[in-house]
């Protein structure tokens, strides 16, 4: 393999990306400041002082809302190429391609419904 100014650019900018990287870390490692004691060491929660334990277990409704949203969050930005090349799409082969998605979340959240997932427990146990 021959070595020329091609490569040389390559490693020069991937030199220059690393170091655009590791050096504001490094200095923040000597700039910070270096107090240990307080409220630093508390976890942080919305500006007020936390109550109790920061080990909560938390129900698995919570982690069940979490996933749903973000399976039909991903499922909607499938929706924003489509909606960019529908109006140059001919006919409405489309439009139905479309109307078949968006039934399908439809049922999804008939479903999700039917089985109780979007019901709330009043007490976590």
């Amino acid at each position: 393999m021959v070595f020329d100014w091609l490569h040389l650019a390559i490693l020069i900018f991937l030199i220059i990306g690393f170091l655009f990287a590791a050096v504001p870390l490094v200095v923040a490692i000597f700039l910070a400041p270096k107090s240990k004691g307080g409220d630093l060491g508390m976890p942080y929660e919305c500006g007020m002082r936390p109550q109790g334990t920061s080990w909560i277990r938390f129900g698995p409704n919570y982690y069940i809302y979490a996933l749903l949203f973000l399976a039909f969050e991903v499922d909607v930005l499938y929706l924003f190429p489509v909606a960019t090349y529908y109006p140059e799409a001919s006919g409405l082969i489309s439009f139905f391609k479309v109307f078949v998605f968006l039934a399908i979340l439809v049922l999804a959240i008939l479903y999700f419904w039917a089985r109780g997932v979007f019901t709330w427990p009043r007490r976590i146990r």
